[in-house]
């Protein structure tokens, strides 16, 4: 099947396990410098059931690959492109619920670095768009608080990860999406891992378990260890 024309360029991979769907779905979400490519390796990691789509971001970043927002500084994006990606990524979404063979309620961003602070963006203002998120290695942009409908929130599952060495977005941000998501209604996993700015083995298995166990609610919870103990 061919990708259907959106707001986002994207790739595509169909799920591993053949069936006619609607089939459970992950919007992948790069960082800044890369493209829809960067992130399709982690297909392997995920559950065979989901459908993929790996977006670009709108901006080309002038040191190659794209963005989806110029920085003004760390957790302080550029307010006009920010708002340009976000109401893309929205129109995406809609999007690949009506254009693809997706389950509309089993859809979850998994983003990295810039990518994840859009997936924070996305679904702390629009929770009932959403099953859950992945957010790793980056921030959740309090700017938009006032968007955020937290009281919503309670049927949205997120997993955020962070490396305790990463000198790109400090794990200082991280731990205050922890304290941030704490307090809501959200089912929250967080995890710090002994990394830089990147994902590693380790966190990639407990991502993906996670998001294993959101797409079988009624199966006993899998163990992912708590590395911060």
């Amino acid at each position: 099947m061919e990708t259907i024309t959106s707001s986002l360029l994207h790739k595509i991979v169909y799920p591993g396990i053949a069936n006619t769907g609607p089939h459970p779905a992950v919007i992948l979400l790069h960082g800044r410098g890369t493209d829809e490519n960067d992130l399709l390796g982690l297909a392997s990691y995920l559950d065979p059931r989901l459908f993929i789509a790996s977006v670009r971001a709108p901006f080309a970043f002038p040191f190659g690959g794209h963005t989806w927002y110029e920085i003004i500084e760390v957790g302080t994006p550029e307010q006009s492109q920010f708002e340009e990606s976000y109401q893309r990524l929205l129109q995406f979404i809609g999007d690949l619920k009506q254009g693809y063979p997706v389950d509309p309620q089993r859809v979850f961003l998994l983003g990295f670095s810039m990518g994840s602070v859009m997936s924070f963006a996305l679904s702390l203002s629009h929770p009932e768009l959403l099953r859950g998120v992945i957010a790793h290695s980056g921030y959740i942009p309090e700017h938009m608080t006032n968007r955020f409908r937290l009281e919503a929130v309670n049927t949205l599952s997120l997993f955020v990860g962070h490396g305790s060495q990463d000198p790109v977005i400090p794990v200082s941000y991280g731990r205050r999406a922890k304290e941030f998501l704490s307090a809501t209604k959200a089912d929250l996993t967080y995890k710090e891992y002994p990394i830089p700015h990147t994902m590693s083995e380790e966190s990639l298995t407990d991502l993906s378990l996670w998001l294993q166990q959101r797409l079988n609610p009624s199966s006993p919870p899998l163990d992912v260890p708590d590395k911060n103990r």
